[in-house]
Order: C-alpha cells, then sequence, then structure tokens
C-alpha cells in the first residue's frame, strides 16, 4: 500500500475526478481490485489535514495517525457513508484501532 501526502490543489483534482467534489479533502482511499496482496493506495491532504487538527484543538500527530486508520478501513471495506450502523461500526473499529496505538479518541 502507498500513502501519499499532497497539497491542497491536488487534493481537489483528485476529490473532483474521483468523487465528482469540487473541494480538497482530508483523505482519499484506493482500493487495488486485481491484487490480492496490496490493499490499496491513501492519498492524504497536507494542509487539510493540519487546518482540521488546528480547528478541532487536535495534535497534528493525533489527526494524521486517525485518518491513516480511516482511510485503511476503507481500503478494507469499511464505508462510513453506507448508513448509521455502518458509519458506527467503522468508528468503533477507528477508536479501538487508535486506543491501541496510544491515540485519543478521535470523536
Amino acid at each position: 500500500m502507498t500513502v501519499r501526502f499532497v497539497d491542497a490543489e491536488e487534493g481537489r483534482a483528485l476529490n473532483a475526478a474521483y468523487r465528482h467534489k469540487d473541494y480538497a479533502t482530508n483523505v482519499l482511499s484506493f482500493p487495488y481490485a486485481t491484487d490480492p496482496d496490496a490493499v490499496g493506495d491513501l492519498a492524504i491532504c497536507l494542509p487539510v489535514v493540519l487546518k482540521e487538527a488546528q480547528a478541532q484543538g487536535k495534535a497534528a500527530a493525533a489527526h494524521f495517525a486517525h485518518l491513516i486508520v480511516h482511510g485503511m478501513l476503507h481500503l478494507q471495506g469499511y464505508d462510513h457513508e453506507a448508513g448509521p450502523q455502518e458509519a458506527a461500526r467503522m468508528e468503533a473499529k477507528e477508536r479501538e484501532i487508535l486506543a491501541r496505538l496510544g491515540y485519543p479518541d478521535p470523536y
């Protein structure tokens, strides 16, 4: 798997191209469909994540960890946009993983 840190311009272009949303988002997940040994790619928009961390009063490292875990769960088939039950399932998994890594609850 690959994790790329992108600027706001590239983050916006990727979000527009793949999700048809015209803004830079914090993390995008690109799962691989053909290679069982590789899960996919993550594109993390550095300026968006730093701005969010500051606005939410979070340590940048904790917010980056959360978004990497969040993106990895998307690559494994979790989808918080599939409904409230799936969102709760995904958030619980994020909390569990982050706690094991020593990070606070991101929510």
